[in-house]
Parts: C-alpha cells; structure tokens; sequence
C-alpha cells in the first residue's frame, strides 16, 4: 500500500510538473507578442471597448448538431463534441474509457499544448481539441474534472489537449472548463461531426497570400478505414495558414481571389499581382490539430515514428504547411487490442497517412466559397 501511495503522488508530480512547463512556456512564446498581432488578426478585438466575455455572458453549452458526420466503428473511441455558439467556438474530446497509450509530434513556431511534451507520452485517457487560444486549454482540465468525477475522484487520468486561434470575431468567449464537461459528457462511440463543428467551429484556411486574395472558413475533418481487425482513424482541425489541396495539386480551399473566382497554389504567386499592402506580413492566428488513433499493438518506437510520418505527409494536403505561424500539433495513440501480422508499422503509417489527406479534405463543407 505504501508503494502504491508514493507511486501515485509521484505520478501527480509528474503530471502537474510536465502541465506547469508546458502552459508557462507557451505562455512566454505566444502572449509575448500576442498585443503586437491581436490588431493583424482582428481589428474589431481592438476596436471594441467592452468586449463580450465568458464572465459577462450566460453560456448554454450545445452538444447535438445537424449535418454531415463520419460514421465508423471504433467502440474504444468516444467522441464528444460542444459549442458556445454566442462565440461561435468549440471544444472536441477523443476520450478512451479503457485507456490507452499517446506520443506527440510538434510542428510549427506557435503551439499551445497540455501534455504536449514528449516526457507526457504513455498512458493517456482523453484528448481535447479547442479553439479560443491559450484560454481554450481550460476545456481540457474539463475533461479531466469529468472524467475523475465519473470514476469516483479515484486515480489520476491523463488528459492532453490542442488549441487553435479563432478570436477572428467580436468577442474574448472560449472554450471553458464547462465546455469540456459537457463535452466528455456528451461522448459516445462511432460519429464525428464534420466541417465547422467543435474545435474547429471558427476554423479558417489559406491565409498565406494577402489582398486581394482571401481565407475561407474550414473545420474539423475525419476518415476511417479497417483492414482485417486493424482500425485506423484520423481526426484534423485544420486552422491553418495554408490552403487545402487535393490529389492533383490543386488548392480546393483558400488564397481565394473574389475578383477571379479562382484559388492559387503558391507557384501562382510569381504570376498574381502584389498585396495591396506591401507592409503586411501573414496572419499568425494559426494551428492544425490532428489525432491519429489505431487499435493495432504497437510499442511507444513505432507510434513515434508513425507521428512523424503522418504529420510530414500532410504537407501534401495543406501548403504551406508548419511555418513559424502554425502551432501545428499531432497526437498519436493505440487502444492496444489487436495484434495483426498482416499489418506491420510500415503499412500502418501509409493508411495513417492517406486517411490524414481524406481528413483534411473533409473538414469543409464543399460548393461555394465561404469567407470566414
């Protein structure tokens, strides 16, 4: 008894110590220069004398919604999806009742993570996406206060989370500790809500080229497959600096030119015409989010290495791709269940890699273009 005792606390101080490191050094990457590009980002933020917050605010969580949704079948995943819609913003948990194990991989100069270090990797029982920047990370202790609630206050379960900037609104509403609970509470296996739902509720894309050309709203997408026993999914909130291409090179979302009617590649950029204004510099409010999941057994080596191979293959999908002003980050877990040799690590990263593609692809709803 006493060995498990100190084996707990020394855990809690683990947690709490990786938790601290993370938070203050986000903190001192992102908010040092967070006053200086508010006003790039949003005027309106600026410009408002009382902004709309969520301490002045009465907030209804919501947790059902209409429209397209991945259905596929993972019963050790659960998801659970909520909004603010007085923001508009969200919050989407990827919880794992009967735990599981995580490592991550981070792209780009601006990330905001907890338990977003290396040293976090291992046993893990949720995973929170949000919008609402640094704030957001609040819906993540969320899931964490359900989850201990839910079990009992017994043991420490381990909760990582991502956030994305999505203050291109008139207000400071985020996804709080509520948001998350909500969230978790509402979690349940085999549906994704896709486009501009959860996380990525205010999730925008393609903002490299300047004037005239225009971002357009995104989202959160996802794609499954199962071979054999072996189930692979992939989740992405894509928030990114970059435009969206398909598998012929061509920009489906984003550097949209309203004059034209068309998107540009960024090979396009030598033949467009110059920004309207020659001072300006791309937006910094940006991040994509990606959960790659499997039940296949794989030791924490190759789960790192599948990270890394997946993550590099979306550049593929989205250009430019972890820039200094993308906070991109990517998690990767396995439930452990099953053991199949058909599929080693190799061919486990490739499906990974082009469902993370078809994620991205479908994380906007298709037709005409939308500005954000």
């Amino acid at each position: 008894m006493l060995k498990d005792a100190l084996m707990q606390n020394k855990l809690m101080k683990i947690y709490g110590f990786s938790l601290l490191i993370t938070v203050v050094a986000f903190a001192s990457a992102g908010l040092a220069n967070e006053s200086e590009n508010t006003s790039q980002r949003n005027p309106k933020m600026v410009d408002n004398p009382e902004p709309v917050t969520n301490d002045d605010t009465s907030l209804i969580p919501k947790t059902t919604f209409e429209g397209a949704v991945l259905e596929f079948d993972f019963p050790s995943l659960h998801i659970g999806v909520a909004e603010y819609e007085e923001g508009p913003t969200g919050c989407t948990v990827f919880y794992f009742p009967n735990s599981a194990k995580s490592v991550v991989d981070i792209r780009g100069g601006l990330p905001g993570t907890i338990q977003g270090i290396a040293a976090a990797d291992g046993g893990i029982s949720a995973i929170c996406f949000a919008g609402g920047s640094l704030y957001g990370l609040e819906a993540a202790t969320g899931v964490s206060a359900e989850i201990f609630a839910q079990n009992g206050y017994s043991s420490i379960h381990g909760v990582r989370g991502a956030i994305i900037y999505d203050f291109f609104r008139d207000n400071w509403i985020y996804p709080d500790k509520a948001l998350g609970r909500a969230a978790l509470r509402a979690a349940k296996p085999g549906v994704f809500p896709l486009g501009a739902r959860g996380a990525g509720r205010s999730a925008t894309c393609g903002k490299w080229l300047l004037k005239p050309f225009q971002s357009e709203s995104a989202g959160q997408g996802g794609a499954f497959r199962q071979t054999g026993p072996t189930k692979v999914a992939v989740f992405s909130v894509v928030n990114s600096l970059g435009a969206i291409m398909n598998r012929h090179g061509e920009v489906v979302r984003g550097h949209y030119n309203p004059q034209t009617g068309k998107r540009h590649t960024l090979k396009d950029v030598v033949n467009v015409p110059p920004s309207d204004d020659n001072g300006a510099n791309p937006s910094v409010g940006n991040t994509t989010l990606t959960l790659v999941v499997t039940n296949q057994k794989v030791n924490l080596d190759e789960l790192r290495q599948l990270a890394k191979h997946v993550h590099s293959s979306m550049t593929r999908a989205i250009y430019p791709f972890h820039t200094s002003v993308d906070g991109d980050v990517l998690y990767a877990v396995t439930t452990d269940e099953v053991d199949n040799p058909d599929i080693n690590h190799f061919v486990l990263s490739h499906i990974a890699s082009e469902l993370a593609w078809d994620a991205v692809l479908n994380c906007f709803e298709k037709g005409e273009p939308e500005n954000p």
